[in-house]
């Protein structure tokens, strides 16, 4: 099936390309990718910058940012809990807490554990378009953006209406070892848009509740979101956004299979922050930030039957500012900023901690010739437990012609210990090391660059060092997982990225991605001895593949995802959306893993056979 399958794929992009060969002008609204002040459109991106767009988000058989982000090529997210629940996610080979995700530039750091970084209140309706920024970003995002960035961008309505979006599923098994009911999901999301010429205010609540799709991975997630943007004049701008969001599962095998059969866990997180732009002048722009974070996280190892033994809560705020200002020259674009981030967590299990840090940047943009373009920049770093450390970083870019570029970039990165790195007394289960020392990484990549009209092409090659790399080990499996820093990471990697977007006929339009990613990793300093809890599941080779035809209002899209790890068998899953809008109304049907694959992306945690849901949604602007 997977000869015939790439064979039927490959016979259709030749007979596209053979197509006769029109306007190579860029596309029309080409997404603009904002780092720190400096506004770059896409096809002029120094770095390795992967978009997922409003356009295929709408397409992709998805409800959740973790469902959208495991069709994204160079992501490998890892899945406790399915349609949204807890997800690890990492970039070319790191590690989960290796990088830092955030919302309209603002990060989301947890400084518990990056288990519940994607706990986050955004429906897919109010996201604009999602960036994935590969390689060590510390120039442009800071501390713990150590192999990427993921920025999520909320969408700036231009038109009043509600969105109402309900949908239903299952996989018409039952739950034979519990109730002995049908597994099913089912949920709701209501939207408010009021959109006027100098604001936007934006209101989503959702509820979604399954019984899970084996014993005890059942979930109930409330989410509430607002949004908002003022344009006081031409030249002010405020938006600011809050969010909530409470998730109870059943985490069955999630941290300690199978001794956790009968586990839940409680996840609430707040979310708050404003941010304001203001052009000063035509060579100076301000844009300061606020944001605040409180996450409450209640585990609970033998579920409700005895709340006195192996109940662990953890309670974790953090708040932040930030100024960043910009200056443009004749010569170039200059970037300086500081931020500043308190963090403390009140724990059972990780007691009471606070740590202050303090980011210094700069980056200076210039043409060094017609057709060479450099950025390069520092990120100085003090953290009350580590101190001074500085982390600088250029990308390049030489453009051959007005479709090709060559792309270049050597950067610096680091990523703190969580406090559950340091401090976690979980015995027998999980013990911190309070001598932990940050991980540090350093990377250079190049690349090139096709951009046509209808057809764009980008391929990269990359190594990556990572000194003191932290991961859970013990040498027998009698012991605790530790903390350690086992010494150093050396990774090599090649990924590519495809995409085909034309018209049929005037009346239908096709889309094309493809996405190939490999990484070879080895360690030094390593004892062969330890058993590791993360490193030995991480990716080796990645394909990811859309196919998508809309024909007027109908639409149908195949995703196909192939996955090999560093152990365990490799899979591959396959899912379909087919969608139909009249009028103001679009029914949906999605059909996930189609083939009724068995798969894991975590430990022994076997992940959903095939679903099956149907959705309608109603938009009135």
């Amino acid at each position: 099936m997977t000869k015939i399958y790439f064979a039927v794929l490959l016979l259709l992009c030749g007979n596209i390309y053979a197509q006769k060969k029109q306007d190579t002008t860029i596309l029309i609204n080409e997404v603009v990718i904002n780092e720190n002040g400096f506004n770059t459109p896409i096809s002029k991106q120094n770095r390795n910058v992967y978009v997922i767009d409003q356009a295929m988000i709408a397409k992709l058989p998805a409800r959740t940012v973790q469902e959208l982000l495991q069709y994204a090529n160079g992501i490998d997210l890892r899945q406790r809990g399915p349609f949204g629940g807890q997800a690890d996610i990492s970039i070319d080979g790191g590690s989960f807490e290796q990088t830092v995700v955030l919302l309209n530039g603002i990060k989301i750091i947890d400084t518990q554990t990056g288990h519940n970084m994607l706990n986050l209140p955004i429906p897919v309706e109010a996201i604009e378009r999602i960036e994935v920024i590969r390689g060590p970003a510390a120039r442009i995002y800071g501390i713990n953006s150590l192999t990427g960035a993921i920025n999520i961008i909320t969408k700036k309505p231009t038109k009043s209406g509600i969105v109402v979006n309900t949908y239903a599923g299952t996989n018409f098994e039952k739950d034979t070892t519990g109730t002995g009911n049908t597994f099913y999901g089912r949920g709701i999301q209501l939207g408010a848009i009021l959109s006027k010429d100098n604001q936007q205010h934006s209101f989503f609540g959702s509820h979604d509740k399954s019984n899970g799709y084996r014993y005890n991975t059942g979930f109930e997630n409330n989410k509430l979101l607002y949004l908002g943007h003022y344009k006081l004049n031409e030249f002010n701008e405020i938006s600011t956004s809050f969010g909530y969001i409470k998730n109870g599962f059943g985490a069955n095998g999630f941290y300690a299979s199978p001794g956790d059969k009968n586990s839940t866990e409680y996840v609430q997180t707040t979310l708050a922050s404003a941010q304001s732009k203001h052009i000063l002048n035509d060579k100076w722009t301000l844009i300061p930030k606020l944001s605040y974070r409180y996450n409450f996280d209640d585990y609970r190892y033998f579920g409700n039957s005895n709340l006195n033994a192996g109940v662990s809560k953890h309670y974790t705020n953090s708040a932040a500012a930030e100024l960043n200002s910009v200056y443009k020259t004749v010569a170039g674009e200059l970037s300086l900023g500081a931020e500043v981030r308190n963090e403390h967590i009140s724990s059972s299990n990780i007691g009471q901690h606070r740590r202050g840090n303090l980011g210094i940047y700069s980056q200076y943009r210039t043409d060094l010739m017609e057709k060479l373009n450099v950025n390069l920049g520092t990120y100085i770093n003090y953290n009350s437990d580590y101190k001074w450390q500085i982390y600088p970083g250029i990308d390049a870019s030489y453009t051959i012609t007005d479709l090709f570029k060559i792309i270049g970039s050597v950067g610096t990165s680091q990523r703190l210990p969580s406090f559950t790195d340091l401090y976690l007394d979980q015995r027998p289960g999980n013990i911190g090391n309070p001598n932990l020392k940050p991980e540090n990484a350093f990377q250079s990549e190049v690349g090139f660059k096709f951009i046509e009209r209808h057809i764009t092409f980008n391929t990269s090659a990359f190594y990556r060092s990572i000194s003191s790399f932290i991961d859970w080990t013990r040498s027998v499996n009698t012991d605790p997982f530790q903390s350690n820093n086992l010494g150093n990471m050396f990774t090599r990697g090649v990924n590519a990225r495809a995409n085909y977007t034309g018209n049929i006929s005037s009346d239908a339009r096709l889309n094309i991605n493809l996405g190939y990613s490999y990484l070879k990793s080895k360690f030094s300093d390593m004892e062969s001895r330890l058993i590791s809890k993360y490193q030995i599941s991480s990716l080796k080779h990645q394909l990811t593949n859309t196919v998508d035809y809309q024909y007027r209002n109908f639409s149908v899209l195949v995703a196909t995802r192939f996955n090999q790890r560093v152990s365990g068998p490799s899979y591959w899953i396959n899912d379909f959306r087919i969608s139909q809008t009249v009028k103001k109304l679009t029914i949906s049907v999605d059909a996930q893993n189609i083939f009724n694959t068995t798969y894991y992306e975590i430990g022994a945690i076997p992940l959903p056979s095939r679903w099956a849901s149907l959705g309608i949604k109603y938009v009135s602007f």
